[in-house]
């Protein structure tokens, strides 16, 4: 491998590294939907919907915003 293949292959590692940190530091919801039909019948549908984040995000603490609007009205 020459010397301008290596380094643009690490660059990409590089960029791939830092996608990921970045999916997880933010999450990522991933969602989709199948249909199976035959003759314009729609026989199964599937709706699939996934979360991909770290779990230091997902555990994170809310700040007092999200509290607020997590708490109901007789909390007082």
């Amino acid at each position: 491998m020459s010397r301008v293949a290596q380094h643009v292959d690490d660059e990409r590692r590089v960029a791939l590294v830092d996608l990921l940190d970045r999916v997880l530091a933010g999450g990522v919801v991933i969602t989709g939907d199948i249909k199976l039909a035959i003759a314009d019948v729609d026989l199964v549908q599937i709706s699939l919907r996934a979360l991909i984040s770290s779990i230091s995000t997902l555990s994170a603490p809310l700040g007092p915003a999200a509290n607020r609007a997590l708490e109901t009205p007789g909390d007082d």
